[in-house]
């Protein structure tokens, strides 16, 4: 569909001016739009912080249920439960626990003595923390298998070969272990940012982007515009911004972790 003038198509229009800082109709657009800049902060944050730390805590539960410990089926039940819960379910449940009166308080105050029970999701400095630790929780349980998989391609015969050189624990995880996970080591960094980045279930069900933004992405920034505000135009300019990002982020992680001959 064209404009009036016939000269451009009506959806270039609207994402070039989208983009551009246009204030003559009072609309903030993407550059001039604090909003915009706070959701890409926030988003690149809470992926910044989470992708490693999901990453490596689920490696180090693969480690503890690959090992030869009693009760290994039971733990790794225990660790995929939260995955296989719905989102909006884990959210609903951690809203009730980072409230004042909720379990999180009272844990604190129970080791705590002095600890002043605070609402964690109405504090700006605590929404996106309080978000991260349980995103993290809700996800590790399907990276760890992700790792565990990995963990159980890697030849028996290697280790026992090491350990006839004299290769302790942490030399048989260097030159045995890591090698043999790189492959997975790509596809689970390039999932968890993808997931992290992709944001908004939690921000969405727990915060709605408060307290004073400091919870909000740019999925949720775009959905509050387009289908909230009626601002489909922009909505899509952000969407468009978001696709580019995590294509650029993605292709910069393989070139990263691309192997080497």
């Amino acid at each position: 569909t064209k404009v009036g003038s016939g000269s451009a198509y009506e959806g270039l229009q609207i994402l070039n001016q989208s983009i551009s800082a246009n204030y003559s109709s009072g609309s903030f657009w993407l550059a001039g739009d604090a909003v915009f800049w706070k959701s890409l902060i926030n988003t690149l944050l809470f992926a910044a912080v989470v992708a490693p730390l999901q990453g490596w805590l689920a490696l180090g539960l693969a480690l503890l249920i690959n090992s030869k410990i009693r009760g290994r089926v039971f733990f790794r039940t225990i660790y995929f439960f939260p995955v296989v819960t719905s989102m909006v379910v884990v959210s609903i449940l951690w809203v009730f626990m980072y409230q004042e009166k909720g379990l999180v308080n009272n844990l604190l105050g129970f080791f705590i003595p002095a600890w002043e029970p605070i609402g964690f999701l109405a504090e700006p400095s605590l929404a996106m923390p309080a978000i991260m630790v349980m995103s993290i929780w809700q996800g590790v349980g399907f990276h760890m298998l992700i790792w565990l998989s990995g963990l159980q391609t890697i030849s028996a015969e290697l280790y026992e070969a090491a350990k006839v050189d004299g290769a302790n624990a942490i030399q048989q995880f260097r030159h045995v272990t890591w090698p043999g996970l790189r492959t997975t080591f790509v596809f689970v960094l390039i999932t968890i940012s993808i997931q992290a980045m992709g944001l908004f279930t939690q921000v969405n069900v727990m915060t709605q982007g408060g307290p004073v933004d400091s919870t909000t992405t740019l999925v949720f920034h775009s959905f509050r515009e387009g289908f909230r505000k009626q601002e489909v135009g922009y909505s899509a300019a952000i969407a468009v911004i978001f696709f580019l990002i995590v294509v650029t982020v993605s292709l910069i992680q393989r070139a990263a972790t691309k192997d080497k001959d």
